[in-house]
């Protein structure tokens, strides 16, 4: 439901703010700012997508747990792919996104709820009974002789 209405109401949030902006500035530099935004924004994602590589391959190299690197760079690819999408607002949350600080501070926010989830979906009680079944061996060996087989019509 939350990703529903998130899906409606950031494109009207986006329109807004093209026809403000736009109507302040003009069309040309609107257009030029979004233009902008995604190219800043993607040369800033390789630089620090790069470094989110390297920080996880560390990690694993040492033995560590690797979530929060993989979380890090789980949310450089969300502020690319907000980067690459035109809009000012979704401009601006992919921009907060590269920010470490900003990263760090919304995984510490996101990890324990996560965390709690995947926790009581590990405690839902699951159906250990059994089933039965009939099977056939379909190997080479087991394959029945031509004599055996009827013809097909």
């Amino acid at each position: 439901m939350a990703l529903l209405l998130m899906l409606l109401t950031v494109p009207l949030i986006e329109i807004a703010l093209f026809v403000t902006v736009g109507g302040a500035i003009g069309l040309g530099p609107t257009l030029l700012i979004v233009a902008v935004t995604a190219i800043v924004g993607a040369a800033m994602l390789r630089r620090q997508g790069v470094a989110a590589l390297g920080a996880l391959q560390t990690a694993m190299e040492r033995g560590e747990d690797p979530a929060g690197p993989l979380a890090e760079g789980a949310l450089l690819v969300l502020g690319a792919v907000l980067l690459l999408t035109p809009g000012f607002f979704t401009d601006t949350l992919g921009f907060a996104l590269l920010f470490p600080t900003v990263r760090r501070a919304l995984i510490g926010w996101l990890g324990p709820l996560i965390a709690a989830r995947a926790q009581r979906a590990e405690r839902r009680p699951t159906d250990t009974a059994p089933i039965e079944a009939e099977y056939r061996d379909v190997t080479e060996s087991a394959a029945p002789k031509a004599e055996d087989r009827r013809e097909q019509p």
